[in-house]
């Protein structure tokens, strides 16, 4: 996708009978750096890892989540070019404390990085969020650096005091908060 070529990805809303095409994402990447929190700041540790796609374990619980999310009244988005999938998120529609929706994934298949495409499926979760009652967007992000920086240049803040449940689910993640 070329800068030419943005304005040819159509994000729209998923049904429940394309869920299962979140395994065409592409999701290989080389990580060298994930994030701890450590006494309410982030320290950057060497985490060298190639990524070469999704476990199917992974992959069968993602689906499944997102078929639950669907049902329960949230939204799955996918970034379309042509007939690719390039990239899909989801947000929940219960809205937990104070005011926030949680952002259950985003992925964005490995050609299609570093061009915004990230951007706009935050943004249209952001707007799937405020169409909720929402005031801010609740993301528990994988410790890597660039999920973390992704989102910490996105507007995003650590949470001092991470959601309880959330935490328990995914203790190991960087829970942050994006404001509408």
């Amino acid at each position: 996708m070329t800068a030419n070529n943005q304005d040819k990805i159509i994000i729209r809303a998923l049904g429940l009978q394309e869920i299962d095409r979140i395994q065409e994402i592409d999701r290989s990447e080389e990580i060298t750096e994930s994030y701890r929190l450590l006494n309410g700041s982030l320290q950057l540790m060497a985490t060298p890892e190639s990524v070469s796609g999704f476990e199917q374990e992974e992959l069968e619980g993602i689906i499944k989540r997102q078929k639950e999310l669907l049902h329960r009244g949230g939204s799955v988005l996918g970034a379309f070019d042509g007939a690719t999938l390039a990239g899909v998120a989801s947000v929940e529609r219960k809205i937990i404390a104070p005011a926030w929706c949680k952002m259950d994934i985003l992925y964005v298949s490995r050609a299609y990085r570093k061009q915004q495409l990230g951007v706009r499926l935050l943004l249209a979760c952001k707007e799937l969020a405020g169409s909720y009652g929402a005031g801010g967007l609740y993301i528990s992000a994988t410790p890597t650096r660039g999920t973390v920086d992704f989102y910490l240049r996105q507007g995003g803040r650590i949470l001092d005091t991470p959601d309880p449940e959330l935490l328990r689910m995914e203790p190991d993640d960087i829970h942050i908060v994006l404001a509408l």
